[in-house]
């Protein structure tokens, strides 16, 4: 059975180290600790009386002053993996923790999960290829040296920067190795650490390279696993649950996240706020259990991307650049559907296909799978429909060989609806307001990736009010963007009343109207 040797690297809070040490080696798992140089020496000397009498604790031989993005943090955790595997012969595993984590398994799942396959976990990407970077540096910080730390000697750190860009001193990548980024917080075999300690003391070039760069604790271990351990034996992720904002930093959780923790695939989580005291003991008594079960679900960054999106979305009041001066054309009518519920608007459009010759087009914005012409590559991608959006529309009249058109928008493309709507061309807007059930809620939900199929039902019941919120907020803007030519079509109203509607949207006589609001079954789930 796996046995874990926890490598956990930390500056602050004595007293929580001590718990999470006495609770993860409890269940007969091992941790080996780094305590920061630059902490104090009283809380350290705390740290190593409280555990002394503790078999499965052991310390780094030597407390190194860590700071980050610094080779330090590496250098501190070689020494922390290197008194671990002196001191746990026994350990299969090593698992690399800060003091801010948390397990969000029981022991023994966590034992059986490591069990089931032989292999590493670290997220391990192409450095140049991926993008793992999204801003900033990317080869600057490996062919330059960096020997200052950019938080704390800025100055220093961007004076020798500029000095060898302007000198050309630039370096060579050793050639023998690929260069890999990812997560700092990876699970590795045994095999696998004495492999890259062996490396270690044989290379020094390598080591002597990645001791200059830029935040190497993204990068060294990536790059020494995927150099050598074989592919099929290394799993691209990490399995300590994390999340950031859109500012870059770690996202901190709370006593009211408990459940959304635990149906997450991971075996760990970070970073749980000191202040969440709940939410640590019950994790604590968590991890202690024996026959606990786990819906994993995996909805946790999907969630949180959705909840912090609402209401920031942005308006752009300027067209696109490749937008300028193109226009669909004055003597044209582009009507717009716009509604939540797609099959309500496809019955809809299918039915005024039925009745008038008005060419209709689903959501070609939305759904890859829309039935579209070939006009030439323009329709072959949603990328293209966007990019080129109003071409692709000129093409669609010119198809057509009308001055007519119909197509369908959700309301979340307010972007596509204002653009359309500051046309030279006539743009109506038809907005379907629809009845939302939970059932729909829940499968909408669904589609969208903020739920699976084994989410648990407290977990969705928490959720459906934010959605159905988010719905309304849709519909809000559309209502407050106050556009000139704008009809609203109500699931509540009767028949008659929508007929009006559809008079005055589509131009049509009231008879053709009342015959395509007179469909049946329009509204229906």
């Amino acid at each position: 059975m796996a046995k874990i040797a926890f490598i956990l690297l930390c500056h602050k809070d004595p007293d929580a180290i001590i718990r999470q040490a006495n609770s993860l080696t409890a269940a007969g798992d091992y941790m080996a600790i780094h305590f920061d140089a630059r902490s104090p020496a009283a809380h350290y000397t705390r740290l190593r009386a409280a555990l002394k009498d503790n078999p499965n604790v052991t310390f780094a031989k030597k407390r190194i002053r860590c700071g980050w993005g610094e080779w330090s943090l590496v250098r501190a955790t070689l020494g922390t993996v290197e008194a671990a595997a002196e001191a746990f012969p026994r350990a299969t595993h090593f698992y690399m923790l800060s003091g801010d984590c948390m397990a969000i398994k029981s022991a023994e799942y966590a034992h059986e999960f490591l069990d089931r396959r032989d292999c590493d976990y670290i997220e391990s990407c192409d450095y140049f290829e991926s993008d793992w970077i999204k801003t900033g540096w990317k080869e600057e910080r490996l062919i330059y040296r960096h020997w200052f730390n950019e938080r704390t000697q800025k100055r220093r750190f961007y004076a020798l920067y500029r000095m060898q860009k302007r000198l050309g001193l630039t370096r060579a990548i050793p050639e023998d190795i690929e260069v890999m980024i990812g997560s700092q917080w990876w699970c590795l075999r045994r095999r696998t650490i004495e492999a890259i300690l062996a490396f270690a003391r044989k290379r020094r070039d390598v080591m002597r390279f990645f001791a200059t760069t830029w935040i190497p604790d993204e990068t060294f271990f990536q790059t020494l696993v995927r150099h050598l351990i074989p592919e099929h034996e290394i799993e691209s992720r990490t399995l300590t649950f994390l999340m950031f904002t859109d500012y870059g930093m770690p996202v901190t959780l709370y006593n009211d996240h408990y459940d959304l923790l635990l149906s997450q695939d991971a075996l760990f989580a970070r970073k749980i706020s000191p202040e969440a005291t709940e939410l640590r003991r019950r994790l604590g008594v968590l991890y202690a259990s024996e026959g606990a079960r786990f819906q994993i679900s995996n909805e946790g960054r999907s969630l949180f991307r959705f909840l912090t999106e609402k209401g920031r979305g942005g308006r752009r009041f300027a067209p696109r650049f490749w937008e300028t001066e193109s226009s669909l054309g004055r003597e044209r009518e582009l009507l717009i559907i716009v509604c939540k519920k797609w099959h309500v608007a496809k019955r809809l459009v299918e039915r005024i296909r039925q009745v008038t010759n008005i060419p209709c087009i689903e959501y070609l914005f939305n759904e890859e799978s829309c039935a579209l012409p070939d006009l030439g590559g323009i329709q072959s991608t949603m990328g293209k429909r966007h990019r080129h959006r109003r071409a692709l529309m000129r093409m669609l009249y010119d198809y057509y060989e009308t001055e007519r058109l119909i197509v369908c928008m959700d309301p979340a493309n307010l972007d596509l609806i204002e653009d359309f709507g500051r046309d030279r061309a006539l743009t109506r807007i038809l907005e379907v307001e629809c009845q939302f059930s939970d059932a729909y809620l829940i499968g909408h939900a669904k589609r969208v990736g903020l739920a699976g199929d084994r989410t648990p039902f407290e977990t969705i019941e928490r959720l459906l009010p934010t959605v159905r919120n988010d719905m309304t907020h849709e519909s809000d803007r559309i209502r407050d963007a106050q556009f000139e030519n704008y009809q609203r079509l109500r699931e509540i109203d009767p028949a008659e009343v929508n007929a009006r509607t559809l008079e005055r949207f589509l131009s049509v006589p009231g008879a053709t109207a009342q015959e395509i609001a007179g469909a049946e079954h329009l509204f229906a789930d």
